[in-house]
């Protein structure tokens, strides 16, 4: 994808999702609470980002009518209490029959994301579908050809897609700010024990997998798909697990080379935590990532920016996964387009499949 198309494909969309992540008005919730609620269920809470998403779910109640959680695996169907008292608990089957359900969200473990998500797809809900999606391509693909033929909307969990440091970036480089990009580099990681060692295990893809997918879709937001993906993994301890917790990904773009560190051994992980788009005219550097505090480096003054470094700071949103939930019920009505196509989640995938080392 040129400069140009990506200026041209993000110009508009970058633009609602700022608005969405800075919250809304007093009017507008006053409009939004007069149209019809969206019911909507959430299928698992074994994924990590499960009790986080359910939290901030339930928030959203001018736009969603939350009916019920569903919990296949008896163990954790029995110890849900907590933040999920005062929700039903009920089958998939009973909430896939509700009378009048739109949309579900998935939170699954990994390995039943897809599958439980094909069920959904197939029940005619909108989902969205917790990441990553899938150990190979082609069950993303199938799930992705049935969500484009029944016309529903697959909006997938990437923690940085609404985060309001993130949507600046979008829209200046989408405007032209920093100028034709040449370089991303990102890092995500963090320290994990043995316990999520074991169950990282499972997938031969790491770190990269697991956590630094979520950058992954950044930077193919701003670059679009890379035409090479060449990875680097370590196990740091081979003896006690067969762990990819060390790695690193080269992502070759014709007028760009990106690079994204992901382990899972690094103390205090969360706070180096960086993405940064280096273009001819600017610098957009953000750490950590959850943080709404960045560095901006201008070649020249522009929009009210000065030339030089500066520290940026931006009114905190309402929740990352509350902005989604917004974007999610004005797509599902139909107030808007979806930011993020199916061509994109499907380079995404591609991308975060071969930067963590399997055939894709």
């Amino acid at each position: 994808m040129t400069s140009v198309d990506r200026r041209t494909f993000l110009a508009g969309s970058a633009a609602a999702g700022v608005s969405l992540a800075a919250g809304t008005s007093r009017a507008a919730r006053v409009a939004k609470a007069k149209k019809p609620k969206i019911k909507i269920g959430q299928i698992g809470t074994g994924h990590a980002h499960a009790r986080g998403v359910f939290a901030q779910l339930k928030q959203v109640t001018d736009d969603f009518e939350l009916v019920g959680i569903v919990e296949n695996d008896p163990a954790r169907r029995k110890a849900i209490g907590g933040e999920y008292q005062g929700v039903k608990v009920i089958t998939e089957e009973q909430l896939l029959n509700t009378k009048g359900l739109q949309a579900v969200v998935v939170e699954t473990e990994v390995q039943d994301l897809l599958p439980t998500a094909n069920r959904c797809i197939d029940a005619g809900m909108h989902i969205h579908l917790d990441k990553p999606a899938g150990e190979n391509l082609k069950d993303f693909a199938r799930l992705l050809k049935k969500v484009k033929k029944k016309k529903r909307h697959l909006q997938m969990g990437y923690i940085y897609r609404y985060h309001t440091a993130f949507q600046w970036c979008y829209k200046a480089v989408a405007d032209g700010m920093l100028g034709d990009v040449f370089e991303v580099h990102a890092v995500m990681s963090k320290k994990v024990g043995d316990s999520t060692r074991k169950n990282l295990s499972r997938f031969s893809g790491g770190s990269m997998f697991e956590i630094g997918c979520h950058v992954i879709d950044a930077m193919v937001r701003v670059l679009g798909p890379p035409k090479k993906v060449t990875p680097y993994g370590r196990k740091t301890h081979p003896k006690k697990d067969p762990l990819q917790d060390n790695q690193l990904a080269v992502f070759d773009y014709p007028e760009a080379i990106a690079s994204i560190r992901s382990a899972l051994i690094e103390y205090e992980g969360f706070r180096r935590r960086q993405f940064t788009v280096c273009g001819e005219f600017g610098t957009f550097d953000l750490r950590p990532l959850g943080g709404n505090t960045f560095r901006l480096a201008l070649e020249r003054t522009h929009d009210g920016y000065k030339k030089g470094y500066q520290d940026i700071t931006l009114e905190k949103g309402p929740g990352i996964f509350i902005s989604a939930f917004l974007d999610l019920a004005a797509v599902v009505r139909g107030e808007k387009e979806d930011d993020y196509g199916l061509d994109h989640e499907l380079a995404v995938h591609e991308a975060v499949l071969k930067a963590s080392g399997y055939d894709a």
